[in-house]
């Protein structure tokens, strides 16, 4: 092919995929938890234990939901060697949630069978979760009646790019690595070290199928486009802790907004592999903006005049911009103001350029675009982050 329509995804083939499969392939059901019953009992504070089995009830539920709603990908599939993948990959979402099942019940006593303990944890899923997985369901309806080139690329950007690369990747890393770090569950993290390879080789398929289907049809990538300004709203709400208690996560080593930039990255730099660019998907214009003085404060006045002061009462938040000089919030009800410089103990830090934050406020640029291409970057306080569309209107 011309070498300027050439991908990364054109490196690997589906025959290539189903051997790593063949090679690759492992018994959840010999996994040892002797050793991790003792540190579960021992080792484990209520604290890691609330932690873990809020984060593996998530996981629990999004293995038993994708090996559930795979096979109509394998109808779609035009190809019979990612036919042949495609349902190697349902045995392994299968095995994934076997591996969760076995944990939660021999390690964390949960029931002993599979529906029982779905059913158990079902009320520590996120909004967010809910929203991403719901629209999995309805995207498995929809790829059922229409097996179209672009509802087939939509279909496999929501499961293979954004759940699996940007939201059970990173989730799997924090899994991994807290445990690795505290040398605890050898058994579960084993298990888990397994799930990440397979994760990686359905991963590549779905960057690689994505790449054909852009190739092949022009419908595929607006498709795509679409379903990833109505889907990744949701994805930040996914690893919301209980109560916002961000220990949930620090307990393990990793803070919430590492696990979110790696979700980002993820998702952005697969996208780049099937030959997409992030940037190019944005909506409305997106010309230079020439910082100016008079009108930067004109732009934090009308910010301070159309805040909800109700919405975070106290807070004060900052904007770290590269182009320009910082600005400030403080927020008191009544007596809200706005300046230049900088402020001591921000609750909420923007960083980025003075020229990215103008689309961002025109609404050129919707916010969930600017997290996931770097553009703002947020870093402090999550529940402050969370506040901030109603904060600002």
């Amino acid at each position: 092919m011309p070498s300027s329509h050439a991908t990364a995804a054109d490196q690997i083939s589906y025959a290539d995929l189903y051997a790593r499969w063949e090679q690759g392939n492992w018994r959840a059901t010999e996994i040892d938890f002797t050793r991790d019953r003792e540190d579960w009992a021992n080792q484990f504070t209520d604290l890691d234990r609330r932690s873990a089995l809020w984060t593996y009830t998530l996981f629990f539920h999004g293995e038993d939901s994708v090996a559930d709603n795979l096979s109509p990908f394998i109808d779609a599939a035009p190809l019979e060697e990612q036919k042949y993948f495609l349902a190697t990959q349902q045995v392994d979402e299968a095995r994934h949630a076997v591996l969760f099942a076995r944990f939660l019940k021999e390690v964390a006593g949960a029931s002993a069978d599979v529906g029982s303990s779905l059913e158990e944890t079902r009320a520590s899923l996120t909004w967010g979760f809910r929203k991403v997985f719901d629209r999995l369901d309805r995207m498995t309806a929809e790829l059922r009646r229409d097996h179209s080139k672009p509802k087939l690329a939509q279909a496999i950007t929501l499961y293979h790019l954004v759940i699996e690369a940007s939201l059970a990747q990173p989730g799997q890393h924090f899994i991994e690595e807290g445990l690795a770090r505290r040398e605890l569950l050898p058994g579960f993290r084993s298990g888990i070290a397994n799930v990440a390879r397979d994760e990686q080789r359905h991963i590549a398929f779905g960057v690689k199928m994505i790449a054909d289907l852009v190739r092949e049809d022009s419908e595929c990538e607006p498709a795509i486009a679409d379903l990833l300004r109505e889907v990744l709203p949701f994805t930040t709400a996914v690893f919301v802790p209980p109560g916002w208690d961000e220990r949930y996560v620090t307990a393990f080593g990793s803070t919430l907004e590492e696990v979110f930039a790696q979700g980002a990255e993820a998702i952005e730099g697969r996208l780049r592999a099937a030959g997409l660019d992030p940037t190019s998907m944005r909506l409305g214009p997106n010309g230079p903006v020439t910082p100016n003085p008079e009108a930067t404060a004109m732009l934090f006045d009308g910010l301070r005049r159309q805040i909800d002061p109700s919405v975070a009462p106290g807070a004060k938040i900052q904007w770290d911009f590269s182009d320009a000089e910082p600005w400030h919030l403080r927020i008191d009800n009544g007596a809200s103001a706005v300046a230049q410089g900088r402020v001591e103990d921000a609750d909420l830090t923007f960083h980025c350029r003075l020229a990215d934050w103008v689309e961002l406020a025109a609404g050129r640029t919707e916010p969930w675009r600017a997290l996931l291409t770097g553009k703002v970057r947020p870093s402090g306080s999550l529940r402050m982050l969370m506040r901030a569309p109603k904060l600002f209107g």
